[in-house]
């Protein structure tokens, strides 16, 4: 049975709190490990002249493979790829048939280019719904042989067809010593407490994950333990949650203001969602970036003309209208507590966008394109509030939340959008905090002051921060407890704060180590400052 009783978090000592920060900073796969030993999967070093485990990319990847003795690291012989046409076409080496779902690997190889070796390293799979994903993994540049050493890989039992390839320019690509092995095992602490255990009481701690890093079975123990609330970062965006192809089909037939679109993207995270019973929090509908250009035109060509407002808003509709369809159809019983309905529409001066493509500029915005404004913000949450699961909260959602001019304009347009009926539930803070503490505190307070007084809820969504070396972590858990404290005066005004990542090293900021946990899935001293003094209810479980 479940027993309950009451904790209090506070239990570190300031020595102890150095010790962690110390351990913190040891070089990775040193601590928390169930299994450093490694096995190797496949090697090769070519000298048998052996290069049936690669292929090229497959289509029109005019690649040809090769063993030859024109360059090589170690011994004679090394892989070539010759007859490049393109940049992306390179010697591709599949893992799915020799790895297995939910472990992590470990790539190592030399690398050269004919002439100047600029290479990149990527990974690839096809998800459910047949759409293919890349990732690059490394950039090499430089003269002559280039080591690229443990990269790390996983993927998930949705994934087909899963590469780790080599691509960059149409010269020849050397590949020598390339070794796949598993990386070590860690687990995450199960003796620290839960961060959603420490904050039942007051609003939901939520964690961001991709695809690709949900894989690690050890990330999904870590999200189990510490979360009750999961974002997918990437995988409801509009890039990947519209189905060109299935668009283009229906534009054929005379139908081009019907968006449709597909969940395969976000398949693994919804389905983990699902078995586990944990919330999700849905991330985003109407965005300028990470939005395809074609959705704008007409008959959804790469170059068609702009569509008008007019068929922009029956787009909209149907888009909206649609992805909440599916989420009905497909996961019925997965708790969408809340739904970022509109993404970043406010410059930090408190102005629109500018208008135009992303391919014009990664600040433009094609809404402001098509309406000329940020007229398309009311209408996005009339129609989520029309199409939405009654309990989802609908969010509008920004970065720089703090930023003096950004401040007022989002006060002001959700007290204007809600003065006819209530569209907007509540304000995403996104919170990416910078590695010079800013916002400072009491900015952040102040803001957290001026969102309340609009009467709407508050979630903390994508919070993060980075600093600039390991040597900082004494600093960034003093930020983190002190931003901690004042989302905490506003506890009544918030429902869930929700970190973008769950260690460091899988963080978009990575090498700002921005999270609470390390490569190894230890505690780091961020993560002891923000649970230090909560009084909370811990469940047991005995026999």
């Amino acid at each position: 049975m479940n027993m309950m009783k009451k904790m209090k978090s506070k239990r570190l000592l300031a020595g102890l709190l150095a010790l962690t920060s110390a351990m913190a900073m040891m070089p990775t796969f040193t601590a928390n490990a169930e299994d450093t030993d490694t096995t190797v999967i496949y090697s090769s070093d070519f000298e048998d002249g052996d290069a049936s485990a690669w292929t090229n990319r497959g289509g029109n990847d005019t690649t040809e493979l090769s063993v030859n003795e024109d360059n090589a690291v170690s011994g004679s012989k090394a892989l070539c790829a010759s007859g490049r046409s393109k940049s992306w076409n390179g010697p591709a080496f599949r893992l799915d048939d020799k790895c297995e779902a939910g472990t992590v690997y470990l790539v190592s190889a030399q690398v050269m280019g004919q002439w100047y070796t600029s290479v990149t390293v990527s990974f690839q799979y096809t998800d459910a719904g047949g759409e293919q994903h890349y990732e690059n993994l490394a950039n090499l540049n430089g003269n002559g042989w280039q080591e690229v050493s443990d990269l790390k890989v996983s993927y998930t039992e949705d994934m087909t067809d899963v590469y780790v390839y080599f691509e960059g320019g149409s010269d020849n690509i050397y590949i020598d010593d390339f070794t796949l092995k598993t990386a070590p095992v860690f687990h995450p602490q199960t003796d620290i407490a839960s961060l959603k255990d420490v904050y039942a009481d007051y609003f939901k701690i939520g964690t961001a994950v991709t695809t690709k890093e949900l894989a690690p079975a050890s990330t999904k123990e870590l999200i189990l333990k510490h979360f009750n609330s999961i974002t997918p970062g990437n995988e409801m965006k509009p890039d990947a949650i519209l189905d060109k192809n299935a668009c283009l089909a229906l534009a054929e037939e005379g139908d081009d203001e019907n968006p449709q679109v597909s969940l395969a993207s976000a398949r693994s995270i919804l389905n983990f969602a699902r078995d586990n019973n944990i919330p999700v929090r849905g991330h985003v509908l109407v965005w300028h970036q990470q939005t395809p250009t074609w959705f704008f035109k007409e008959n959804y060509a790469d170059d068609g003309e702009w569509v008008s407002k007019e068929k922009m808003l029956v787009r909209m509709e149907n888009y909206i209208k649609n992805v909440f369809a599916a989420i009905e159809e497909e996961y019925p019983d997965v708790n969408f507590y809340a739904f970022d309905v509109v993404n970043e529409c406010w410059l930090d001066d408190g102005n629109c966008r500018k208008a135009g493509s992303q391919e014009e500029g990664s600040a433009n915005s094609p809404w402001v394109k098509v309406f000329g404004d940020n007229s398309f913000i009311k209408p996005a949450f009339e129609f989520a509030k029309k199409y939405a699961p009654a309990d989802c909260k609908l969010y509008y959602n920004d970065f720089n939340e703090y930023m003096p001019g950004k401040t007022p304009a989002i006060v002001k347009m959700v007290e204007e959008i809600n003065s006819d009926g209530h569209y907007i539930d509540g304000i995403g803070m996104q919170s990416h905090l910078g590695t010079d503490i800013f916002p400072t505190v009491s900015l952040y307070k102040k803001t957290l002051k001026a969102f309340a007084e609009t009467g709407l809820d508050i979630q903390v969504t994508e919070l993060d921060h980075m600093i600039s070396g390991t040597d900082k972590f004494e600093e960034q858990a003093q930020y983190y407890s002190d931003i901690m404290d004042a989302i905490m005066e506003y506890k009544d005004n918030v429902s869930a704060v929700v970190f973008w990542g769950t260690t460091d090293d899988q963080s978009w900021r990575a090498s700002k180590y921005p999270l609470l946990f390390n490569e190894d899935y230890t505690a780091k001293p961020a993560f002891y400052s923000i649970v230090d003094g909560i009084e909370y209810t811990e469940p047991e479980t005995t026999e």
